[in-house]
């Protein structure tokens, strides 16, 4: 900021004022005192309004301004007399000029001080402004910047607002259209529920209608089972007084599936089964003939058969070995027919075989009847028939220590010597047994079976029953055979060792018919004794036994032969008549 001008004088020396009466009066020039400049102020415009100006400002002005006009006003103007009012003097009267003079100079060292000490004054409070002004100032610039900070924030809310201005516009187009949808929602809806309601009550109806029918066939099914329940025991009570052999016979399915064309089932008739065959004429002048050779058994099942609907038909059979009856069943066929399968199966549950099976009804069977006071021993053993050797399946011994057996018969009971009995108390027990024998039997692969037996196995399971509140015993064996199969050196194609067990095998199933013939012609001679086979089967082919043999056949059409000859053999064993089996119970 600029400051207010100084004033100067000059002041007389008294050299000057000696030699003042040798000079003559020179005109006085009387210096105009300036004003003093007002200092710029820094006003801060904000919009179109000016602060107003400090009232202690315009006072220190207004003195400054007075204090000069004053001083400029108290000096002598050109021409005028001195301060005192005297005359003007004489040109000749100097000294009086000089007093004069001095008096006047007095006068501006008093105004020169005054207007110092005024100029100090000014200073301090120039000064002071300053400061306040700067403070102000800064205030200003802070007070500018919080302005432009805050004109950028509304700005940026204006911008938002804007945008939101928008986008309630957008969202307010969405409500209106999804008001209207929703009420079509409604609409459809209403109409949703009345179908629902409707539908719901129909569906009453039609669950109500579908639980009467439910036990409708609830009811049908327990008739029909009991109705079945009591064919199979008139069936097996006719069984019984004739004393036949039941024969069931199971045709193989082939590998890709279905039956061959020259073997019919008839589709109501599960008990007869017809072999077709078409020859041609030797002499060549006559057309070819057609051959029909019909069978009948107790049971045919086709290759769709299942095992669990097998065993369903021999169930009652086995059951009957714990009321104290003896029970056979055995397996007869070709090579590759199936036998195996049949009694023994594969591991699957609905692959079991007839003696797993029938070894768990058995057992569950048992521990049933134990609520009616009655206790059960049994003894498990396993043997082959092996090139007319017998052999036990469940040794476990060496190899070079293995025993000789042979087969006894007292007091109409045959017994193998040497054979291994194990006591069982579970089905458990009992299907390792059966598959350490299985492991320890004689297999061997032809060209009819990859997997071919090559004996004669024989499962027995002894029981042992008693009911000491009754006071009732019984003893029966169970007894299931899978005979090896039947075997044609041009088909098998058998070498070596492999031929001499298909001789024996067919040596013994041919000593098997020969017994079977035996008893069907009721001669008084039976040659049990010419095979191990009809040997160890003596009690359950003429004795006190309940007996089934399964005939099991190939549908392969080069079969042809050995499926005719097998259901011969089968017919032959069914009308053999063995005598009614009686219980043995004490």
């Amino acid at each position: 900021m600029s400051r207010l001008p100084v004033i100067t004088k000059r002041v007389l020396t008294s050299s000057n004022s000696e030699n003042s009466h040798h000079l003559a009066p020179a005109p006085k020039k009387v210096r105009r005192e300036q004003e003093p400049q007002r200092c710029p102020t820094a006003v801060t415009v904000i919009g179109d309004k000016r602060p107003p100006v400090a009232s202690g400002r315009a006072s220190l002005y207004k003195s400054v301004r007075g204090a000069g006009a004053a001083t400029v006003a108290a000096g002598p103007s050109r021409g005028e007399t001195g301060g005192t009012g005297a005359p003007r003097r004489q040109a000749w009267d100097l000294k009086g000029k000089v007093s004069d003079m001095e008096g006047k100079i007095r006068n501006y060292q008093t105004k020169v001080r005054s207007v110092n000490e005024e100029n100090e004054l000014l200073k301090g409070s120039v000064a002071q402004s300053q400061i306040g002004y700067e403070v102000e100032l800064q205030a200003l610039c802070g007070v500018r910047e919080d302005l432009k900070h805050m004109t950028s924030e509304k700005n940026c809310l204006q911008r938002e607002l804007s945008d939101l201005e928008a986008k309630y516009k957008v969202m307010e187009t969405l409500r209106d259209s999804q008001e209207a949808e929703l009420q079509t929602l409604k609409m459809k809806l209403s109409v949703q529920d009345s179908t629902v309601t409707r539908l719901q009550t129909s569906l009453t109806n039609a669950q109500e209608e579908v639980r009467t029918l439910k036990e409708t066939v609830v009811e049908q099914k327990d008739e029909l089972h009991a109705g079945e329940m009591e064919r199979r025991r008139l069936h097996n009570m006719i069984q019984e007084l004739k004393g036949n052999i039941r024969v069931f016979c199971r045709v193989r399915p082939l590998v890709d599936g279905g039956l061959s064309s020259h073997i019919q089932l008839a589709p109501s008739d599960n008990k007869s089964i017809t072999l077709a065959k078409t020859e041609e004429s030797h002499t060549g002048k006559s057309a070819d003939t057609h051959k029909n050779y019909h069978f009948s058994f107790d049971q045919v099942f086709g290759p769709h058969a299942s095992q669990q609907q097998i065993f369903e038909e021999i169930s009652l059979l086995v059951q009957s070995a714990l009321d104290g009856y003896n029970v056979c069943c055995f397996a007869y066929g070709q090579t590759g027919s199936g036998k195996t399968y049949t009694m023994e199966g594969e591991e699957f549950d609905d692959s079991r075989g007839v003696i797993p099976r029938a070894v768990q009804q058995i057992f569950r069977a048992g521990e049933k009847l134990e609520s009616q006071g009655w206790e059960f021993n049994f003894t498990a053993s396993f043997v082959e028939i092996y090139n007319e050797t017998l052999r036990d399946l469940l040794y476990t011994g060496k190899p070079s220590k293995r025993p000789e057996h042979e087969i006894r018969k007292s007091n109409n009971e045959v017994t193998v010597t040497n054979l291994t009995y194990k006591q069982v108390c579970s089905e458990g027990q009992v299907l390792d047994l059966i598959a350490l024998a299985k492991q320890n039997r004689s297999t061997a692969q032809t060209a009819q079976n990859d997997r071919s037996s090559r004996s004669h196995s024989v499962f027995q399971l002894q029981i042992e029953g008693a009911n000491a509140g009754r006071d009732v015993r019984c003893k029966s064996t169970l007894c299931l055979v899978d005979l090896a199969g039947s075997e044609r050196m041009v088909k098998s194609q058998s070498q070596g060792e492999r031929f001499k067990e298909m001789t024996s095998i067919n040596s013994s199933l041919s000593n098997l018919g020969i017994v079977i013939t035996s008893l069907a012609n009721k001669e008084s001679h039976v040659p049990y004794r010419n095979s191990k086979l009809t040997y160890l089967l003596q009690g359950c082919l003429g004795g006190n036994s309940k007996t089934l043999m399964f005939v099991n056949i190939s549908p392969e059409p080069d079969s042809f032969g050995e499926t005719l000859n097998s259901l011969r053999f089968a017919s032959k064993v069914n009308d053999c008549v063995i005598g009614t089996a009686s219980s043995n119970k004490k």
